[in-house]
């Protein structure tokens, strides 16, 4: 499990890190039944405090992504990938009316908002 906080970054920690593995499971690089790090584990590998991978973890156990075994553990739970999809399509959705209320603010035009995204499809690739 990779996961990099970035101190520039204005999210809370705990966020960044939730964000990071939520993204892991929703791409497959954490499959269900995967054993997660225990919560001082992750603590320690990422020098953060256990209050906030406490946190973290259940956050995740909040939003059904991962499940704990008292005395065994947390785990990567099973997956309903079309409820993952509609969360990511829910952030696309508000990240885009964010970036055209700000080109409205702007006077830019939508077009060239979408020509924006296309260029930056192009770079990404994929």
């Amino acid at each position: 499990m990779q996961i990099y906080i970035k101190n520039n970054d204005s999210r809370p920690i705990y966020e960044q890190i939730v964000i990071q593995i939520r993204d892991q499971i929703a791409n497959g690089s954490l499959t269900p039944g995967t054993l997660m790090p225990s919560i001082r584990h992750l603590a320690k590998e990422l020098k953060v405090s256990v209050i906030t991978t406490k946190r973290v973890y259940e956050e995740l156990e909040r939003e059904g992504l991962i499940r704990t075994v008292p005395g065994k553990g947390s785990y990567v739970a099973e997956q309903n990938k079309d409820f993952i999809q509609e969360k990511y399509l829910s952030e696309i959705q508000q990240k885009l009316e964010e970036a055209l209320i700000l080109a409205k603010t702007a006077a830019i035009d939508y077009k060239e908002v979408y020509e924006m995204l296309r260029i930056l499809e192009e770079e990404i690739g994929e």
